[in-house]
């Protein structure tokens, strides 16, 4: 995902190809996406550097700053809208060296939970853990993206 105005993408790093997820708000320095891969985890976001990072450290002090609010707009959401158990956060970049968030809401009754969400299930979620949220994705999405927006 090229981006004249945030540096130079990396031919090989999926996150520089690709907005790597379902894209719901783009700044020139970030965006935020929910990721779709794993229906386990519908409420899983992911705050992505535009410019090709690959530690938090590569950002300046403003940067940083801008980094951090938000996510925590993106977890106050989850937290107020669907009373998660817990709010994961993490940045790893051991597959992907691309600077991303992942700000993942977590309940006790998850298909891994207490697990991480990379490590072994513990049970199956009947129905589905999309159903089991407390609004749709659809307006959980909204209200991120208002969030996110927001002045």
């Amino acid at each position: 995902m090229p981006d004249s105005t945030t540096g130079t993408a990396v031919s090989n790093c999926p996150l520089c190809r690709d907005a790597g997820g379902l894209l719901l708000v783009k700044t020139p320095k970030w965006r935020v996406i929910r990721s779709s891969d794993d229906g386990n985890f519908p409420a899983f976001y992911r705050l992505i550097w535009n410019a090709h990072v690959a530690e938090f450290s590569d950002l300046d002090a403003a940067e940083r700053s801008e980094c951090m609010e938000a996510v925590t707009a993106i977890e106050r959401v989850l937290r107020e809208a669907l009373q998660a158990t817990k709010i994961n956060l993490a940045t790893f970049g051991n597959v992907v060296p691309h600077l991303h968030w992942h700000v993942i809401a977590r309940f006790d009754w998850d298909s891994h939970f207490p697990n991480p969400v990379w490590g072994a299930a513990r049970r199956e979620v009947e129905g589905g853990a999309e159903a089991r949220l407390a609004l749709p994705l659809v307006e959980l999405d909204r209200r991120v993206a208002a969030a996110l927006l927001r002045p």
